[in-house]
């Protein structure tokens, strides 16, 4: 019997030697004063076989139908092999079985397919998210086997917004700087210049260099390539100290390393270039963001608009003395300026598309690319004209100037002339 069936035994052994009544019983139990007739009555008539529940023992009408059993652990097992208890419910209903993820994760584990893993113990206290859409945003990019060895090894960069948490991302053969901005100016392009960005204290965001003369001279810090854009665009960068600080953007690798890496499997997806393509044509950010994003606590959005030129922004740019022949060394590249006039330094901005532009006195300045050997050539010719023709004498006289004149020699005197005689 279970607890209130023996509490129940007991009231109505009471009931019977009329040390209660029927409504004093009804009160202690808890039931109404006809429900209480009405057990009491099966009680005095089965006797305690009357105080068990009718449906022990019995089928549940909403058990779940075996078919769908067998049919949902064949799926699993021939399409979504590894899919946890809330993506395979996802699945499943492509195939018209409606399950909970309660149900789908009963059935598994049931079945011996769940893998249960426990989670360390949090030491850290959690951190309330920003109020604003727009206010911080987190980059990070997740290395990872996205392809199950169809492809190479590739990285996910992944931006998220902390207050809502939508996200946007792509994928690159590394976390390089081209990685970063590329990401960032995708984010950029769609909702605006975030209030500020929380990375991580990779060698793209923070500059291990020393001081040069002209930072120290402005009192500016060293600052990578990312970290100049970000001064452009007037975005405070956070440079994280543990990966905990930033655990949105964290949970949401540990999420895209489950869910993205199945899709791509079910998509037959083995490069860079189908999995970009893929993530832009099938709208799977903005499922994510239907699934998992939140309302922020402010409706103001903090997302500043674009009023610049992203490739002029999100770019190398690097500062190049000019020669007296007015070209420009750049990367094992030499430009010649067409109209180099006085200047003595310019700055270079190469775009992640090849293109390189000059800029001087704050213009753009026209080149042309002329060969290294050509270069050294003109240099080799412009200073033999300068010093005239090299004669080549047998016999050097030395000037006047380079002739030595040696003193007489002191030490020749007889040191004997000099001592006197003693006594």
């Amino acid at each position: 019997m279970s607890r209130k069936e023996r509490e129940r035994l007991v009231v109505f052994s009471q009931v019977k030697q009329k040390e209660i009544s029927r409504s004093e019983g009804a009160q202690v139990l808890g039931i109404s004063l006809r429900q209480m007739h009405r057990q009491y009555v099966r009680w005095r008539d089965q006797g305690d076989k009357g105080l068990l529940h009718r449906s022990r023992g019995r089928v549940s009408p909403r058990r779940t139908c075996e078919q769908e059993k067998v049919r949902a652990l064949a799926l699993y097992q021939e399409q979504y092999l590894g899919f946890g208890p809330t993506l395979l419910a996802e699945k499943l209903e492509l195939h018209g079985i409606w399950w909970s993820h309660d149900t789908t994760r009963r059935v598994l584990k049931e079945a011996g397919k769940l893998e249960v893993t426990r989670r360390g113990r949090r030491s850290r206290r959690r951190r309330l998210r920003k109020a604003r859409f727009g206010e911080m945003v987190q980059m990070d990019g997740s290395h990872h086997d996205w392809f199950e060895g169809r492809g190479a090894r590739c990285v996910l960069m992944t931006v998220i917004d902390d207050a809502t948490g939508k996200r946007r991302g792509q994928f690159f053969d590394g976390e390089t700087v081209q990685a970063a901005m590329e990401t960032l100016s995708g984010w950029c392009e769609r909702f605006g210049v975030p209030e500020s960005l929380y990375v991580d204290r990779h060698g793209i965001y923070r500059a291990d260099r020393e001081v040069s003369l002209d930072e120290l001279r402005r009192g500016k810090r060293p600052v990578t390539q990312f970290g100049r854009a970000m001064e452009e665009l007037d975005v405070r960068l956070i440079l994280a100290r543990s990966p905990q600080a930033k655990g949105r953007v964290e949970r949401s690798n540990g999420v895209m390393q489950d869910r993205l890496v199945k899709e791509l499997r079910l998509e037959k997806i083995s490069t860079i270039e189908q999995a970009n393509a893929w993530l832009t044509r099938s709208g799977f950010w903005e499922q994510m963001d239907e699934k998992f994003a939140l309302e922020a606590r402010e409706e103001v959005d903090g997302h500043r608009p674009l009023v610049v030129k992203l490739a002029d922004v999100m770019c190398v740019k690097e500062k190049r003395s000019v020669g007296l022949d007015g070209c420009v060394q750049w990367n094992g590249r030499v430009l010649q300026l067409t109209t180099a006039g006085k200047l003595k330094s310019v700055e270079v901005w190469e775009r992640w598309d090849g293109s390189v532009e000059v800029l001087g006195d704050g213009k753009r300045q026209a080149w042309t690319e002329i060969a290294l050997a050509a270069r050294k050539q003109n240099q080799e010719q412009s200073r033999r004209s300068k010093r005239g023709p090299i004669k080549n004498n047998k016999v050097h006289k030395p000037t006047k100037s380079q002739q030595i004149t040696l003193g007489r020699n002191r030490a020749a005197t007889k040191p004997a002339s000099r001592l006197r005689k003693a006594g």
